[in-house]
């Protein structure tokens, strides 16, 4: 039987060295790739075609929730297993939508992390145990409300994410290979669609919809 194909994307080399002795070490998964950010990870997925892909959510460049979306988009999508910090159901609910099968938590990555490739690879989903899975699986019974981030395009939504991490428009132009005036026009764009014009509206907004990460994201969002 040959080993589950497996893709790392996560933004810490440390991070991807230490999942890669780990499930290297079990003899049934090959680490096929690794990326450092959701660009590197959707290039790296149609290049080397894994059957899963463990996806941060929080990474540079391109997030893993967007990463996830395009991924599930593809012919041949490989299963998506999330690593996340992030506890609140809010997050979980928004990746399993994108098209993720399974969501696990960072500091549960040691016991779950083999349990949960399987898992998914046999078409099952899985969720961390320390999460509310029951409200959870609520959530994911109600109809989906429209994000106002569907009204952005992925282009707009991959300028949000820069601007948001404090890139200068001439940065994001040579980050994603486009003009100046280009980036500025869906900088002007999705300031319009969002009716948010600053960039401190811009930051919390890709907080609060796990486009960025911040360290006390639960104070930014009672404010």
């Amino acid at each position: 039987m040959r080993p589950i194909r497996v893709l790392l994307a996560e933004d810490h080399h440390l991070v991807r060295e230490g999942l890669r002795l780990l499930l290297e070490g079990q003899g049934e998964f090959e680490v096929v790739g690794q990326a450092a950010d959701g660009l590197q990870a959707l290039s790296l997925a149609e290049s080397q075609r894994p059957d899963v892909v463990v996806m941060d959510i929080s990474m540079p460049n391109l997030n893993g929730l967007e990463a996830t979306a395009r991924l599930a988009d593809l012919p041949l999508a490989p299963r998506i297993v999330i690593l996340s910090q992030h506890r609140r159901h809010q997050y979980v609910v928004q990746a399993l939508r994108a098209g993720a099968s399974g969501y696990l938590l960072k500091d549960s990555v040691t016991d779950e992390l083999t349990r949960a490739i399987r898992m998914v690879y046999d078409g099952d989903r899985f969720l961390s145990e320390q999460l509310p899975i029951d409200l959870i699986e609520d959530y994911l019974r109600l109809p989906e409300d429209e994000s106002p981030l569907d009204a952005l395009t992925p282009r707009e939504r991959e300028v949000l994410q820069l601007v948001a991490e404090g890139n200068t428009n001439r940065q994001i132009a040579l980050r994603l290979s486009i003009s100046v005036k280009t980036v500025e026009k869906h900088r002007f764009n999705l300031m319009e669609k969002l009716n948010i014009h600053d960039v401190t509206g811009l930051v919390r907004f890709a907080v609060l919809h796990g486009i960025i990460a911040v360290d006390d994201e639960d104070a930014l969002a009672e404010q």
